[in-house]
């Protein structure tokens, strides 16, 4: 697969589609089963508070890979993403309920770089407040 997006076609400014992606508790033990994370503060309540959190929160790679489905969801091909960092600023609290919690990120193209680049700067919040900070993708485009 390769972008279906082209360099030429993108100009600095360019708005991803922003997403929302819901999260729930059940969703954290599905995430922990593949990934192999079974720290109690994303599934007993009971710990994460005696730990000193508001309640159970989501995995930080989750809300990274979460965070990152914007990119390629735009780009048509996760293959196109070259580099990807970010630094977790708050985390996403995510309350035993039927609603859990929401975590809604949107993006923009902040610089054309060599080699049919761009540098993707996301933006990610939960109960708005910003969970990523430096959240910044390296696309190559068609």
């Amino acid at each position: 697969m390769t972008a279906k997006i082209a360099y030429d076609e993108v100009e600095v400014g360019t708005e991803l589609p922003a997403r929302s992606f819901p999260v729930t508790r059940a969703t954290l033990v599905r995430y922990a089963g593949a990934s192999g994370d079974f720290n109690p503060i994303h599934w007993n309540e009971k710990f994460a508070k005696e730990v000193g959190l508001p309640d159970v929160i989501a995995h930080g790679m989750f809300t990274m890979a979460e965070a990152i489905r914007v990119v390629t969801d735009w780009t048509g091909d996760p293959g196109a993403v070259v580099e990807y960092g970010v630094r977790f600023t708050r985390p996403v609290v995510v309350p035993n309920d039927d609603q859990g919690a929401l975590i809604e990120v949107s993006g923009k193209v902040a610089a054309k770089l060599d080699d049919r680049t761009v540098r993707v700067d996301l933006t990610a919040t939960s109960a708005g407040q910003k969970v990523l900070g430096m959240s910044r993708a390296v696309v190559r485009l068609a």
